[in-house]
């Protein structure tokens, strides 16, 4: 470890967790996981003994450790109120991966402490926006490639879930990758959420609707549409097309190698899981992180964006059992958050 080295506490080795810490140890520069937390006190000492990290088994110690200057989390998103709270009094950059909080006026009260703060210290993962396509998308509609933007259509497919995933959790831990898409391609609010529901696959649990149809109607009336299905058993597919008055552009086309035979048949093979989709934009998003936090500060989605699509996915939540659009409730945006 260098002496510049970033020290990062990571809380959470679930799924996420422990492949952030992977990528941590292995691919990015500057940066020395020192403290491991996680629920399971087993799990963390194995990860611990195998980078060389100390386990610290309270969240909130972890966070306040001396040898930690900045805290990635990946814990349940009901944790997360309480540790990014702890993170902004110790004044330590964190990256937390979505949501922010599990309700809006938690999240929103973060936003308001950390402007009061008047510093930028929290990231939220929403990972796409280091995706090279979505950033080369979001670069054509900004230079007015398309003309004006006037539609995006949205596909996001799951190979399976666990049985837990039912259609609010559809929303808050799928379509919510959709709603900053949205906001980040269009660099505008959703004003609206309307839930259009279909005949279930056979695969869903009782009373799940998978998949549904989720239209987000933007500040400015653009439309955007999201498919949401994530019981497909193909493999994972996102897609995303934008519609305009010059043009169309689609990203997510499947980039694998693809195969034409002499016997007339062509085929390839489709990413089977997020890590292979988005693996490389993971890793950008964290060595901007690093970078960044190094000098105390972020470089990526942060707490307002966080905020707003805690406060859309609610709107969605509730559009699960109302027919018509649901109105996104959004409250004033600091100045120190613009």
């Amino acid at each position: 470890m260098k002496l510049t080295d970033l020290r990062v506490a990571v809380l959470g080795l679930g799924l996420m967790g422990s492949f952030h810490t992977e990528l941590l140890t292995s691919r990015i520069r500057g940066v020395q996981v020192t403290v491991v937390n996680d629920f399971v006190q087993a799990k963390a000492e194995e990860v611990a003994a195998r980078i060389g990290a100390r386990v610290v088994a309270d969240p909130i110690e972890a966070i306040k450790d001396p040898e930690v200057d900045a805290v990635l989390l990946a814990t349940p998103g009901n944790t997360h109120a309480e540790q990014v709270n702890a993170c902004l009094d110790a004044g330590k950059p964190v990256l937390c991966e979505k949501p922010l909080t599990t309700d809006v006026d938690s999240a929103y009260a973060i936003v308001a402490k950390e402007a009061a703060l008047g510093k930028q210290l929290i990231q939220v993962g929403f990972m796409r926006r280091f995706d090279a396509e979505y950033a080369a998308l979001r670069e054509l509609i900004v230079d007015g490639g398309l003309g004006n933007p006037l539609m995006v259509h949205c596909t996001h497919r799951n190979p399976a879930v666990p049985p837990h995933f039912n259609s609010e959790f559809m929303i808050r831990d799928s379509v919510v990758h959709e709603v900053d898409v949205a906001r980040f391609l269009l660099g505008e609010e959703i004003a609206s959420v309307q839930v259009i529901k279909g005949v279930a696959t056979s695969t869903a649990p009782e009373g799940t609707n998978d998949p549904m149809l989720v239209i987000f109607e933007m500040t400015s009336g653009r439309i955007v549409t999201d498919e949401i299905y994530v019981r497909t058993g193909v493999a994972y597919e996102v897609r995303t097309e934008v519609v305009g008055e010059s043009g169309s552009a689609l990203i997510g086309l499947d980039q694998n190698l693809q195969v034409k035979s002499t016997d007339g048949r062509w085929g390839g093979r489709i990413t089977p899981g997020f890590v292979e989709r988005f693996g490389q934009a993971y890793a950008v998003e964290l060595q901007r992180w690093v970078d960044a936090a190094g000098q105390g500060t972020i470089d990526g989605p942060g707490a307002w964006d966080g905020y707003a699509a805690v406060a859309v996915c609610e709107a969605g939540v509730q559009a699960l059992t109302v027919d018509g659009k649901v109105e996104v409730q959004l409250q004033t945006r600091p100045e120190a958050a613009r």
